[in-house]
């Protein structure tokens, strides 16, 4: 039986990695059906959710494998990353910061805990994390991207009170 699950995850992964996530989703529901705590199928359920925009219901799905795996680091990340989506961006945090105590260099939740501080307009503190998460690993796009949009909002924001010093 866990083959048979197993050929099914993969079947509806590779519909998805062809944009085709309304018929993964009944793969899904096929794997759920008969075991309603398949972590892996509640999580990748999530993850379809979430592309198709449906980001209420993919935390849900997310929150239910982490009824299952409280210490699921990948549940933890998407769900922060749907919870960012939705503007909820410190219970995003929480969610980064309960991966990181699990997986103290998982360099996806430093970018991603950067990304929400970024939006919080914490640009400092945004940029620690993108440093951090390049320091675990150099070539992480997301994180270096992020660091010199980080490092260029700084400088704008230097040389705008350099020229209008009333406007702090």
């Amino acid at each position: 039986m866990r083959d048979k699950f197993m050929k099914i995850l993969e079947r509806a992964y590779d519909l998805c990695e062809e944009g085709n996530y309304v018929q993964a989703l009944k793969y899904y529901d096929e794997i759920l059906e008969n075991d309603p705590y398949n972590v892996k199928a509640l999580i990748d359920k999530g993850v379809t959710l979430q592309n198709l925009g449906k980001l209420k219901t993919s935390i849900k799905f997310y929150d239910k494998a982490l009824d299952v795996d409280p210490k699921n680091i990948d549940a933890l990340v998407n769900k922060g990353s749907a919870l960012h989506t939705l503007k909820l961006f410190s219970d995003a945090i929480v969610c980064y910061d309960k991966a990181l105590k699990i997986d103290k260099k998982f360099t996806m939740a430093f970018a991603y805990k950067g990304l929400s501080l970024g939006e919080q307009g914490k640009i400092n503190e945004a940029l620690k994390f993108f440093k951090r998460a390049l320091s675990i690993d150099k070539n992480y796009d997301i994180a270096k991207i992020s660091k010199d949009v980080a490092k260029d909002l700084l400088k704008s924001i230097q040389k705008e009170r350099i020229s209008n010093p009333k406007k702090r």
